[in-house]
């Protein structure tokens, strides 16, 4: 019995393309293509297909947030991420995601028929070129986690609001504490979030969405 698959992309050569290559080379059967996100969805939730292969950079909506909303609303298919490129923040977005599956589109069909087959399964699929930046992504995430839980409450707040390129005296009168505690909490950012001037400090502030609600 074959495999059923969806195909989502908005380049029709490359649905064309990837169509082609699956029903030549895989026992598969592809029961539907769309050009973008909304048409995915509502074509999958009619036609259940076995597996989606998702373009993550499709236009209108992308290949993200058309994920997010099938997980969300609990659709059985698979999911199969094509990415442009290797892109470290993709992938952990879409791992995070809950996708099946992870290729880059420049990979050679041998990867691409691995993959359906491995989700299909049951398994995940992460294309073997970028689970070492899988992996990178992932501890650098655990240690700017705990960066943060190193600091205190009033600490963060002071953080933002350097983030947000107020001098110390400002943060003091912002906060109602003295400039010179300001400096204090200033000082052990730096130490706990590993940097060095007020500029770095901004940037991991930034990085990581801190701002004053």
């Amino acid at each position: 019995m074959p495999v059923n698959i969806f195909i989502a992309d908005d380049q029709k050569l490359v649905r064309q393309g990837i169509r082609c290559l699956l029903e030549e080379k895989c026992d598969v059967q592809v029961v539907g293509e769309a050009t973008n996100g909304f048409e995915c969805l509502n074509e999958v939730s009619k036609l259940n297909p076995n597996i989606v292969i998702l373009d993550i950079n499709m236009s209108g909506m992308d290949g993200i947030n058309t994920l997010k909303i099938m997980k969300e609303q609990g659709f059985s298919a698979k999911t199969l991420m094509l990415a442009e490129n290797e892109s470290s923040d993709d992938i952990l977005s879409a791992v995070d995601l809950g996708c099946d599956g992870y290729i880059v589109k420049n990979c050679d069909v041998s990867i691409l028929k691995k993959a359906i087959y491995t989700i299909y399964d049951g398994d995940r699929y992460i294309q073997p070129e970028l689970q070492e930046q899988l992996e990178k992504s992932i501890e650098l995430r655990t240690d700017i986690t705990e960066k943060l839980n190193e600091l205190t409450r009033r600490e963060l707040d002071v953080l933002k609001l350097l983030a947000e390129g107020l001098f110390n005296k400002e943060i003091a009168v912002k906060l109602h504490i003295s400039e010179r505690t300001v400096k204090n909490h200033v000082s052990n950012i730096f130490k706990k979030i590993q940097v060095t001037d007020r500029t770095q400090a901004a940037v991991f502030a930034i990085k990581n969405n801190l701002f004053m609600t």
